[in-house]
């Protein structure tokens, strides 16, 4: 049984876009290692930017100086 964990920050990820990973990602086990889609398991995870950090910041203070 597969299981993929998709982490995104939460910043308005839709319903239908949530939905077309896990059928890439499902998919993509099938395409590449022949797994069975029945038993593959996605999960979504959506962090707050405050919680997610690259090179020694927050996500949301890079997107804050994105903004200027």
């Amino acid at each position: 049984m597969p299981y993929v964990n998709i982490k995104i920050t939460n910043e308005g990820a839709t319903p239908e876009q949530k939905a077309q990973l896990i059928q890439g990602a499902t998919q993509l086990l099938v395409d590449v290692l022949g797994k069975n889609p029945n038993t593959t398991v996605v999960v979504i995870d959506e962090v707050e930017t405050d919680n997610w950090g690259i090179g020694g910041e927050t996500i949301t203070v890079r997107r804050q100086q994105e903004k200027k």
